[in-house]
């Protein structure tokens, strides 16, 4: 374990970490130190070695043994700060004073582009807010938050990424005991509106403005100097966060628990717990467990979408005018920017998906003419989409039902009324409609054969198609039929 040139550690700070920490230099009243805990044995279960690459990480300095230590967090990074970050949360719409009760942020890394990233250790033991939890996590559902989170990012959806998960050698205890695990996350930033949310419950204004400030130029510094660059924050947060659940929506994809701690200021995709890709459409799909009433239901996270910026607009208040009725109404009228931005992201993206290029006034009702006869036919949704991109019509019984050929021959008419010469509306299709993506129980077989035989090998097969969601092939079949049984299916937070 021991290089030329000297220790484990040395090649460990040889990997090319660039920390800065600029959140660690914020007012302490935002996070507290930290810890990673004690671990028995780590050990590798799995290298995201395209991310390190481009995070300017050269994981192959590292022998096995000391990538194990460095992402257990019991060898860390030369430049490393380690926190837990204070945040609240309405959860399930309900408010609760929160933080990292078992997230433990390393600082962030400077990439080779000059980007500055967040990296958290995900799973790594108790801290200031873990309240009664203890902190750990298990192997399941760190590796789901992986498989997850990079089959998004090859979708092109933002999202956090996945760098590493490593076994602890340790049992974590939930209905019974399971192998416990640490996942590497990483983020633009760990900022949500429940960060917010914290020190507009503590009534903290002057660091309210602080925290704003700092997230403004970090994240959306073309609005640094603007005259009045709080709404103007608020009005870029809704934009990205409407083209973002549009972009779920256009792939079939459900949060499961878009709580406002689960809402990143940056606009990406954040914590992959209870989450799931619809196979046949319905709006009402539900597949968390602790979603009794379908609160986040795939219909409802455009809704919940402006709920959740609703509480964000509610922590900016003082900082958008002194008069709190001047306030609210510039507040308001932001917020109600928010259905027709996202309309017009959702619309963006399903004309694409039916290979439109050019706009029209009816494009609406054929799309969702389209999508009620899917549910009402139980048709799959990606599935659906992938058919009609083909260069011939879809085949199949369910392709011959009247209702779907009066649809056809609609959608058919629409597309030769775009009489300018453009790009094949088939290879427009195929651009935006994935051939693969994460079917629940191809995920479930990866889990359990890693969890239950630490075979590694299914998951591996799954991650390759995932890859690269967009390319069709022969090969593929296995993971682009639904499993039968999907409408038991069901998914767990892993706390």
């Amino acid at each position: 374990m021991v290089s030329p040139n000297g220790s484990v550690a040395n090649k460990k700070n040889s990997a090319g970490w660039q920390f800065d920490n600029t959140y660690s230099r914020l007012p302490e009243v935002l996070f507290a130190s930290a810890k990673p805990a004690n671990v028995r044995a780590p050990q590798v279960s799995i290298l995201n070695h395209g991310l390190a690459e481009e995070l300017g990480i050269d994981l192959g300095v590292l022998v096995p043994e000391a990538a194990a230590a460095l992402f257990a967090g019991q060898d860390l990074p030369g430049g490393a700060r380690p926190i837990a970050q204070a945040y609240a949360g309405h959860q399930f719409g309900s408010f609760t004073m929160l933080g990292d009760g078992r997230a433990i942020l390393l600082g962030e890394h400077r990439t080779p582009d000059g980007q500055l990233v967040d990296i958290q250790l995900k799973g790594a033991g108790q801290t200031r807010f873990s309240r009664r939890g203890d902190g750990r996590a298990a192997l399941g559902p760190m590796l789901r938050e992986y498989v997850i989170s990079e089959a998004m990012a090859a979708l092109g959806i933002p999202t956090t990424r996945s760098l590493a998960v490593v076994t602890t050698g340790e049992p974590v205890f939930r209905t019974s005991a399971l192998r416990g695990a640490i996942l590497t996350r990483v983020a633009a930033s760990h900022i949500r509106v429940g960060t917010f949310e914290y020190l507009a419950a503590r009534q903290d204004e002057s660091n309210l403005r602080v925290l704003a400030d700092y997230t403004i130029n970090r994240h959306y510094p073309e609005l640094a100097d603007g005259p009045r660059k709080y709404l103007e924050f608020f009005r870029a947060v809704a934009d990205r966060q409407a083209s973002l659940i549009a972009q779920w929506q256009l792939v079939g994809f459900i949060h499961g628990v878009m709580n406002t701690d689960n809402m990143a200021i940056s606009g990406e995709t954040i914590d992959y717990g209870p989450c799931a890709f619809m196979n046949a459409y319905s709006p009402e799909t539900v597949f968390s467990s602790i979603d009794h009433a379908g609160r986040y239901a795939y219909g409802n996270q455009p809704a919940i979408g402006q709920w959740n910026l609703a509480r964000f607009a509610e922590t900016l208040l003082p900082l958008l005018d002194s008069d709190r009725e001047k306030a609210v109404a510039i507040a308001s009228e932001a917020l109600g920017e928010y259905p027709a931005l996202f309309e017009q992201y959702w619309l963006a993206g399903m004309r694409r998906k039916l290979g439109l290029q050019t706009d029209d006034a009816g494009d609406g009702d054929l799309i969702r003419s389209l999508l009620g006869w899917m549910e009402k036919s139980g048709a799959d949704f990606t599935n659906t989409f992938l058919d009609l991109s083909s260069d011939e019509p879809p085949a199949g019984d369910r392709y011959r039902e009247p209702n779907f050929r009066a649809w056809y021959s609609q959608w058919q008419l629409r597309l030769s009324s775009e009489r300018r010469p453009h790009t094949s509306p088939h290879a427009v299709m195929r651009a935006v409609n994935p051939a693969v993506i994460p079917r629940n129980h191809r995920v479930e077989e990866a889990l359990s054969a890693a969890e239950g035989h630490d075979d590694l090998s299914v998951l591996h097969r799954l991650l390759a198609p995932l890859a690269t969601p967009y390319q069709a092939g022969p090969d593929l079949a296995p993971y682009q039929d639904p499993s039968p049984d999907d409408c038991n299916y069901r998914t767990f937070c892993g706390t």
